[in-house]
Order: structure tokens, then C-alpha cells, then sequence
């Protein structure tokens, strides 16, 4: 088996890439496929600062962390009070919510590709195993520029290059004060790019919260930024 991680360089590599749950454990070392659900992205986490974000579920969750060494001590979990159509989704994030507090020791080893793989394990002897992808902000080398973009529930025909019988996003960009009052919006364009970790819903207007990224050494049929879904703000079925 590789080594670990060295505990001095545990926070900045677990900073440095989320983490998605690739299999999980029970307390008696038996495989538990409940934590992946068919057709769904997998449990997500980001370490930010002292802050765990859980992304993947029905509801935004987070919780306060600390990490000393390989030992790590997570409060309990807050989350949003969105409901959810998916009774299966709701049952996952349940379980997320009542595991994430028994966690105690975080390992981290070398992968494939140069991608780390982290064990989380929880004081009754259960863990999970997660695969690390660098974050936008390591990819792109900043932090990015924040932007509230509203998606219109349609997509609009657009021209894009070679591709025939095109559909575009339509966004118009938000913008809100320091205390989230919302100031003025844009007018509605075309949005020639996709948004990493936003799936469009026909007939669903959305409100994002977005980073975007300048990218580096861009081919010239390529744009200059990439944009990354960094939460939902507001959803809005429309008839």
C-alpha cells in the first residue's frame, strides 16, 4: 500500500481538490452501495478554510472542520431546508448528516495520474474512500471572479462555430449588495459556454452564483474563460 501523506502537507492537499465518494464501508467491513445513487453525481467534498462543503445532495450542506495531523473533528452539520422530489436523494443526504460527526482520521495517498485518494474514517469503524480532483482555483491558478448569472428555462438557437442547429444557453447577469439585496440585472444574451456543474432543466429558471476562470494558453476556436458552477441560488419552475 503507498504511504500517506505526511500530516504537515494534509491541509493545503486537501484544500488543493474536492473529493468525491467512490465506495463506501460499514462499521462491520462489509461494502455499502447505498452511498452512490444510479444516474447521480456522487457525495462531493470541498475543505475551505475550516469549512466542509458538501455539494451532490438535495440540500447545500456544511460544516465547521478541524484538522490536527491526521486527526480531524468535524461540528455538527447545518444545511438548507430545500425539499426534494427525490426521496432516494433526501435518504442519502440523511445519512450524509448523521455520518459526517463521528469522522476521526483522514488519510490521504498517491493515485493514478497523479491524483490523490482519501479515507475518511468514522469513529464506529466505517469509512469512505474518495477520489481528488484539483479545484477550479488550483486548474486555473486564482481565485476567479464571482458572478450571479440568471439562466433562462429555454435554451435560444445560436450559431456556434461548426456545430449545426445549435442551442444556447440565454443568461442575463444579477448583481445583489453586501447584504444580498438584488441591485440591477443585465440584459439577457446568449451564452456561447457551458457551466461546469450546472445540468440546464427545460421550463426551470436558475439563478447561479459562478466563478469565472481566466484560462491560459487558449486555442483561438476556444474562450478565454471557463465558468464554474459554485452554488444555486434560486430555482423557479416555469409554465
Amino acid at each position: 500500500m503507498p504511504e500517506p501523506f505526511p500530516p504537515a502537507s494534509l491541509p493545503g492537499a486537501v484544500q488543493s481538490h474536492v473529493w468525491d465518494v467512490t465506495s463506501a464501508v460499514d462499521s462491520q467491513g462489509r461494502a455499502a452501495a447505498h452511498w452512490r445513487l444510479d444516474g447521480r453525481a456522487p457525495v462531493r467534498l470541498q475543505f475551505d478554510k475550516g469549512q466542509l462543503l458538501v455539494r451532490n445532495l438535495c440540500n447545500a450542506v456544511g460544516a465547521a472542520y478541524q484538522l490536527d495531523g491526521h486527526r480531524i473533528q468535524l461540528a455538527r452539520p447545518t444545511s438548507t431546508l430545500r425539499a426534494c422530489p427525490d426521496s432516494a436523494l433526501m435518504a442519502l443526504e440523511q445519512q450524509v448528516l448523521a455520518q459526517l460527526p463521528g469522522a476521526q482520521r483522514l488519510d490521504l495517498l498517491p493515485g493514478g495520474a497523479s491524483q490523490p485518494r482519501m479515507v475518511l474514517h468514522f469513529g464506529d469503524g466505517s469509512r469512505w474512500e474518495l477520489a481528488g480532483t484539483p479545484t477550479p482555483q488550483t486548474l486555473y491558478g486564482s481565485a476567479g471572479e464571482r458572478l450571479f448569472l440568471e439562466v433562462a428555462p429555454q435554451r435560444a438557437a445560436c450559431s456556434h462555430g461548426v456545430m449545426k442547429d445549435a442551442q444556447c444557453l440565454r443568461v442575463r447577469e444579477i448583481r445583489y449588495s453586501a447584504d444580498g439585496v438584488k441591485q440591477s440585472e443585465g440584459p439577457w444574451s446568449l451564452f456561447y459556454d457551458e457551466i461546469q456543474g450546472f445540468a440546464h432543466e427545460s421550463g426551470t429558471r436558475t439563478v447561479l452564483r459562478v466563478n469565472r476562470f481566466k484560462r491560459q494558453n487558449v486555442p483561438a476556436d476556444a474562450s478565454a474563460y471557463a465558468y464554474v458552477l459554485d452554488m444555486v441560488v434560486e430555482t423557479e419552475t416555469v409554465r
